[in-house]
């Protein structure tokens, strides 16, 4: 089994949303402890970091994880690469490493297992995976690729690392569902829970 790590981004500090998103009321828990579940469960990661940085004694307060280790982001103002490097940091040696985001509900197990199973069976150095025409998370790379993700900086250096991949480096992997959203605003968050039938919580408290 190839050591592969899978690294969340949870460090975001909800500044659209105006509350910390990661204690956000979602089906009976927070946001970010449905997302944890959830990633804690693919067999495929032998591993799991969730970076935390702004909100995260609330966040940490909040959680129950079960074998995700938590990593402090003091630098989480300069965007998710930042992030990023806190997770690769914590790594340390691996085969490769999953990218997930903590304020993304609907990224399942066999998500996740479905994906790395595809990349495994592909030549190509990284993959994103393909929800009906629509590209999303988790994100995989290898370790051929870390050299790259350390020289990232900002919120959407990933992705310009993605679309900039040649073809035969980065694999598409196709998953039939719609594209799981990201909570940034309140209309996102209650969006997630009609999308979940999930009662809305209170916009002051969770």
């Amino acid at each position: 089994m190839e050591d592969l790590v899978g690294i969340v981004m949870g460090a975001g500090s909800s500044r659209r949303l105006g509350r910390p998103k990661q204690t956000l009321a979602f089906g009976g828990q927070t946001l970010l402890s449905h997302v944890m579940s959830d990633i804690e469960e693919a067999q495929s990661l032998a591993r799991v970091y969730l970076v935390l940085g702004g909100n995260c004694e609330e966040a940490e307060d909040s959680l129950s994880l079960q074998r995700a280790q938590t990593v402090y982001n003091d630098a989480y103002g300069a965007g998710c690469a930042s992030s990023l490097l806190a997770g690769l940091d914590a790594a340390g040696e691996c085969d490769g490493v999953v990218m997930l985001l903590g304020d993304m509900p609907g990224v399942t197990a066999k998500t996740i297992d479905d994906v790395v199973e595809a990349w495994k069976q592909s030549p190509s150095s990284a993959a994103v995976t393909n929800y009906r025409g629509e590209l999303g998370h988790p994100f995989i790379f290898g370790a051929s690729y870390f050299d790259e993700l350390r020289q990232l900086h900002g919120d959407k250096a990933v992705w310009k690392l993605v679309d900039s991949a040649p073809e035969g480096r980065l694999t598409q992997v196709p998953v039939d569902k719609p594209l799981p959203r990201d909570i940034d605003t309140w209309d996102d968050y209650e969006t997630a829970c009609t999308m979940f039938n999930f009662p809305v919580g209170d916009q002051a408290h969770s």
